[in-house]
């Protein structure tokens, strides 16, 4: 029977304790239709001989919005091994529809099979956000400090 080991790291949105026990990153705007970075976080899942890393569960929440109510949100997590140039797409690109003027939070969550460009103990794991037209409006978004990455080992 192999031996399978799992660990949990919240690596999102640190910083000041709440009395909510919520806490997010700082609130992101990103101009226009190209992609901007909500945050980006480094995880160092042990590398001791576990095996192979065989999948990452994710359970993502963020919130985003945009400036107005013409245009929408598009948002996506992606993650990749650390030190490589090419991120995986782990959620696909959600659109959240016009009138998002308000934040509202939306999760991703799931297992993800080991990979070309994801399937090492050390990864990067990022929220993106984009207005989805080219007008004037912008997308803003955080992360939230219950986002979690499971990386299960087996060998």
């Amino acid at each position: 029977m192999a031996r399978v080991r799992t660990d949990t790291i919240h690596p999102f949105a640190r910083g000041s304790l709440t009395a909510s026990g919520a806490q997010y990153s700082t609130l992101v705007t990103g101009a226009g239709d190209t992609y901007t970075a909500v945050e980006t976080v480094y995880i160092e899942g042990p590398d001791d001989g576990l095996g192979r890393v065989l999948e990452y569960e994710f359970g993502l929440t963020g919130s985003f919005q945009s400036s107005g109510t013409a245009e929408g949100v598009n948002f996506k997590w992606q993650a990749r091994n650390f030190g490589d140039d090419t991120w995986v797409d782990v959620s696909p690109a959600a659109t959240i529809a016009a009138n998002a003027s308000v934040l509202a939070e939306h999760t991703r969550s799931g297992y993800v099979a080991a990979q070309t460009n994801l399937n090492r103990p050390q990864i990067e794991v990022q929220c993106i956000i984009k207005s989805n037209s080219t007008g004037a409006e912008t997308a803003a978004g955080k992360t939230k400090n219950s986002s979690y990455v499971r990386i299960i080992y087996g060998g």
